[in-house]
């Protein structure tokens, strides 16, 4: 666990003092985000944010692999995490930046996203087994695996992306999803016994120092935005740690656990990122249905609708925060915990008490705020004079 609580504050404390000199340089650069009509800042505001995170990123990459542990069980494995990471990392921060400072044609950027996903499987980043309901794992050839992988990568990539519209949504969201694979890679395999120290935790590790040290940045009031070159560097190493712990469990070894957690892997990301692939898919829908191009942008997001509630900018993030980390406790929480009716219910449960202060807490707001109107006094009503 040191090593990975090292490689955490790295990455944040790198990606923390790095984000103040990449905002003056973004200003510089014209790498400014304009106010628009579908947006909810007022203000310019500086782009590029996802720099400070490639260099947390490269920073902890170093320090990990500068570690005698470490670098043991990299130097082992069949996947060369270090160098994966930083190509296609590399390769997707060129393409955001080209698009926050000049904007690009969604063309160019999914040509970029496939590149940046072919750069992984190259590496060894694939899905070569899937899960089966009788837990015997099903060996993927490449004709399946590649257009697979290809698919994650590119689809959560894009997830990330939609759910960019609010100050410190994606970074925290992401963030919380990143912790959840963590734990649940970090736990399963010290109870079982196994090796804690493998490329797809430190992954996930990684990503969770970057996205904790941009966040003071983000957090409303943003001071600066991740823009494209962030958001879809964190889709990343979000698919890539998934990919990673796909079929790294043995279902013989899980004992107690049963055949849940063999498929955890595939489930805690559409799980935590139920909220960013439910909004991609009704806002293309909802943008292909009017005729429109399915990247148009609209102002008619999840995030816009929780505003248009009466939620402030913070709560609405919150709101946020709690649905994704309700989601991914219960799952980590049924995988780790023999006991599943008990977490279940219990997940269940805080789920119904927060759906009730969502819809609530605006209207408690709305009548701590209301003006108290003074009564009006009744005017006297004339008496009718009758003659002498």
């Amino acid at each position: 666990m040191r090593e990975y609580l090292l490689t955490i504050l790295v990455a944040a404390l790198v990606a923390y003092l790095l984000t103040p000199a990449v905002r003056r340089f973004a200003v510089r650069f014209g790498a400014q985000a304009a106010p628009r009509d579908r947006d909810v800042h007022v203000i310019p505001t500086p782009r590029l944010g996802g720099l400070a995170m490639f260099g947390g990123m490269v920073a902890a990459l170093v320090v990990a692999t500068g570690l005698p542990e470490m670098r043991k069980v990299l130097a082992s494995a069949d996947v060369n995490v270090g160098k994966a990471l930083l190509l296609s990392g590399g390769l997707i921060v060129l393409v955001g930046i080209a698009d926050d400072r000049w904007g690009v044609d969604a063309l160019t950027k999914f040509a970029g996203q496939v590149a940046a996903a072919g750069i992984l499987i190259m590496q060894g980043v694939q899905l070569y087994v899937i899960p089966m309901p009788n837990g015997e794992p099903l060996s993927l050839p490449p004709s399946y695996g590649v257009p697979l992988t290809v698919f994650v990568v590119v689809a959560t990539i894009n997830a990330v992306n939609f759910i960019d519209g609010l100050d410190g949504l994606a970074a925290g969201v992401v963030g919380i999803a990143a912790l959840a694979l963590f734990s649940y890679a970090y736990l399963l395999s010290k109870s079982n016994g196994l090796t804690t120290l493998d490329s797809a935790t430190l992954t996930a590790a990684i990503l969770v120092g970057m996205c904790a040290g941009f966040l003071p940045h983000n957090f409303n009031p943003a001071r600066i935005f991740m823009g494209d070159t962030g958001s879809m560097l964190i889709g990343l190493l979000l698919s890539s740690s998934t990919i990673l712990l796909t079929g790294n469990f043995d279902p013989t070894l899980l004992g107690e656990y049963g055949l849940f957690p063999f498929w955890v892997p595939l489930l805690l990301v559409p799980a935590v990122a139920a909220v960013p692939f439910l909004d991609m898919l009704l806002a293309v829908w909802r943008r292909t249905n009017q005729g429109m191009s399915p990247f148009a942008p609209d102002k008619l997001h999840l995030h816009h609708r929780l505003l248009e509630l009466g939620h402030s900018h913070r709560r609405a993030v919150l709101i946020m925060y709690f649905w994704v980390s309700l989601l991914a406790v219960g799952l980590v929480g049924i995988a780790v915990v023999p006991s599943t009716p008990l977490v279940a219910g219990g997940t269940l449960t805080v789920g119904v008490v927060g759906m009730v202060l969502m819809v609530a807490l605006p209207r408690m707001a709305a009548r701590r705020t209301a003006p108290e109107v003074a009564p009006q006094p009744v005017p006297p009503v004339p008496r009718s004079h009758e003659p002498v």
